[in-house]
């Protein structure tokens, strides 16, 4: 009820776009300058609501992908299928269009420096989008956390951010990546779903008490942290944060 009165206490705001970025055939990162911006905190998301001329409108919700530190809001978008919004945020959105954004909305999967680790990050898909905002926020800050980050995804082309995730590894930074359909010929990389043996062999041990977010689809999302409980990791140290067919497409 505490997290629906915030919700009520917000308002709706004109953002406009001033960047896009294309990230995969399927996905781009839209930037959006919006008047009065509170800040935010890496793991928080927004709301974006599209208006039809003849009324209609339409809600989603998305991750912000950039730290607090830019005073923009970045959304990682992919375009969904028979999606009723991210089509268009994917396909017709362009530099200079505004629409009505909420937020930042969200309290339990944040995570900022301060709060300590290390981190362990498993993403499924588009489940980076809010862990990509803690590693740059990690990147950002004057004593990183170690971190460790598992990516799981379709295919390589579907693996979002990897150019900037390639330059961040490395340090405080280590990346592991699982492809579950198909791989380039010199793939060295997981080549199966996120398993038992995946995650105990690329993750940080229970005895580290690493600080745990896991985003993705839900039946990824559930897998995955029923599997880290099995490994050691206390359940309340297990962050989810899931989306799929029970929140409709987007």
């Amino acid at each position: 009820m505490a997290g629906a009165a915030l919700l009520g206490r917000l308002s709706w705001q004109v953002a406009e776009v001033v960047e896009i970025i294309p990230e995969t055939p399927t996905v781009r990162s839209i930037g959006f300058e919006v008047p009065g911006w509170p800040g935010h905190r890496p793991g928080q998301h927004v709301d974006i609501r599209l208006t039809a001329e003849d009324g209609y409108q339409a809600q989603r919700s998305y991750s912000i992908a950039n730290p607090a530190e830019d005073r923009r809001v970045v959304l990682t978008v992919e375009s969904i299928p028979d999606g009723e919004v991210s089509p268009f945020l994917v396909g017709e959105l362009r530099v200079g269009d505004r629409l009505e954004l909420r937020g930042p909305i969200g309290g339990y999967f944040v995570w900022e420096p301060g709060n300590g680790g290390p981190l362990q990050l498993v993403a499924g898909g588009s489940g980076v989008v809010p862990l990509m905002a803690m590693t740059r926020a990690n990147a950002a800050a004057p004593g990183p956390i170690p971190t460790r980050l598992l990516f799981s995804a379709r295919t390589f082309d579907d693996l979002i951010y990897h150019a900037e995730l390639e330059a961040l590894a490395g340090g405080s930074l280590e990346v592991s990546y699982a492809l579950t359909r198909s791989r380039p010929p010199d793939w060295q990389g997981y080549d199966r779903r996120v398993d038992f043996e995946i995650l105990e062999r690329s993750t940080w041990p229970p005895r580290d008490r690493p600080r745990i977010f896991v985003c993705g689809p839900t039946g990824f999302v559930e897998t995955v942290a029923d599997t880290l409980v099995a490994i050691g990791h206390p359940p309340g140290r297990v962050k989810t944060e899931r989306f799929g067919p029970t929140g409709g497409p987007s």
